[in-house]
């Protein structure tokens, strides 16, 4: 039986390099360039197999770079399927400038997809023999992908019994949201979009967080901010967790590092705030290394001991 199904609308073939500093006309001569694969659900697969979990990663790929995506995930060792499409997976090119170490991160919108190349991809949710515990959609939807389709997934993991963890934004995730997840990660700037509201102080940040809870859209909101670490709430708890301070190579993949190590100490049985902590951990282990590296198991168990989690 599988554990864990990770959904990725629009994977990417991530492409990483650094400058000293990043101006406009001028040729910035850039180190040599690094590749990964990338995109939230593949990454959060990528994470949950090096610390050992049971995961799949689905994804559409098609073209030269998707290819490629799947040599570098075959490369990992991470188990996946690819839905093949006609379109050429996206690049996502990072660069990071080494006297800020701040990262400029530019998106392309990824390949027009099928209406039946796209819906191959919930029929092979649907399709499972065994139902996993969990299912994560993560990510954008590329262009041709409907707004809702990771609220259909939302319906079909409860028809089920799966537990939805999301990691979206906009469209996407308020359609998923009005369907009910069990799991739902927003940034802070994605919960002030949500919500219509600027939600200046910790307080604002809970009482917006349980109002997902209480009217039944999710039942664990994982509030990301960023430098000032996270915030967890249930129905009937709230966890605040301060970043740990490590040296940040690059910021890419740390919030779906994040996503991974939370969900594999979930699937393990393990307390929420323990699951809290590695989640945190994992989070700040992906800062330590270049590009889309992600974070490593080695680093996770480390820094999870350094974790504070308190009650608010």
């Amino acid at each position: 039986m599988l554990d864990i199904l990770t959904v990725t609308m629009n994977p990417a073939l991530d492409v990483s390099t650094s400058t000293d500093k990043v101006m406009d006309t001028h040729k910035l001569r850039c180190t040599a360039s690094i590749l990964h694969p990338g995109g939230g659900g593949i990454n959060v697969a990528r994470v949950l197999h090096r610390l050992g979990g049971d995961c799949l990663a689905l994804y559409p790929a098609g073209g030269a770079n998707g290819q490629r995506l799947r040599q570098l995930i075959d490369q990992e060792q991470v188990r996946s399927q690819c839905v093949p499409i006609a379109g050429e997976t996206r690049e996502s090119f990072s660069v990071h400038e080494q006297s800020s170490r701040r990262d400029f991160r530019f998106v392309l919108p990824g390949p027009e997809l099928a209406p039946g190349e796209w819906q191959a991809c919930l029929r092979h949710v649907a399709d499972l023999r065994a139902a996993p515990a969990y299912l994560v959609a993560s990510g954008s939807l590329p262009p041709g992908v409907p707004a809702d389709f990771h609220a259909r997934l939302a319906r079909l993991a409860r028809e089920r019994g799966i537990r939805l963890v999301l990691d979206s934004s906009g469209p996407p995730l308020a359609a998923a949201l009005a369907e009910g997840v069990y799991l739902v990660k927003p940034s802070l700037r994605e919960l002030r979009e949500l919500t219509g509201h600027p939600l200046d102080t910790e307080q604002d940040w809970h009482a917006a967080a349980l109002q997902i809870i209480l009217a039944g859209q999710a039942q664990v909101v994982a509030l990301s901010l960023g430098e000032d670490g996270a915030l967890l709430v249930t129905a009937d708890r709230a966890l605040r967790a301060r970043s740990l301070p490590v040296k940040v190579a690059s910021s890419i993949g740390a919030g779906d590092s994040f996503v991974g190590g939370l969900l594999w100490a979930l699937n393990r049985r393990e307390s929420l705030e323990q699951a809290f902590r590695y989640g945190m951990a994992a989070g700040a282990a992906a800062l330590l290394a270049p590009g889309t590296a992600l974070c490593q198991a080695a680093d996770v168990e480390r820094l999870h001991r350094e974790v504070a989690v308190t009650a608010v």
